[in-house]
């Protein structure tokens, strides 16, 4: 048997739902394209979209998981994103936020980090 698979979402738990909603809209333009909530209200599940890929980012916002920071071990694992128009504006208007949290030169790099701590890689469209 040969699977067949295709991406389709990357998890991340996030303490304050609005807030981690705000950052992703204003740092990296995407913006919440569904939600779940079961009846139970346990947890909420957003779901943010870029507009031009089929790729879904899913917050996860657990109600009994309050006051304290995720446990991100060495934060080894990250979302990367690509970043279209001047390069060096986004990489300045990300300082201005606050967010960036790594810069490689050498290679050509950056990362944001999220209001839960979590880093996301950004690189130029090209």
């Amino acid at each position: 048997m040969k699977i067949s698979a295709k991406f389709d979402h990357f998890n991340i738990n996030v303490q304050n739902l609005e807030r981690s909603i705000d950052f992703y809209g204003k740092a990296l333009g995407l913006t919440e394209i569904s939600r779940y909530e079961p009846e139970d209200k346990s947890f909420i599940l957003a779901y943010l979209g870029d507009g031009k890929s089929p790729f879904r980012l899913e917050l996860t916002c657990l109600k009994s998981h309050t006051g304290r920071p995720y446990e991100l071990g060495e934060n080894e694992s990250h979302l990367c994103l690509r970043v279209s128009g001047d390069y060096d504006e986004a990489r300045r208007f990300h300082k201005q936020m606050g967010c960036v949290c790594f810069e490689n030169e050498t290679m050509g790099l950056y990362f944001i980090e999220d209001p839960d701590g979590y880093w996301i890689e950004v690189l130029p469209e090209k």
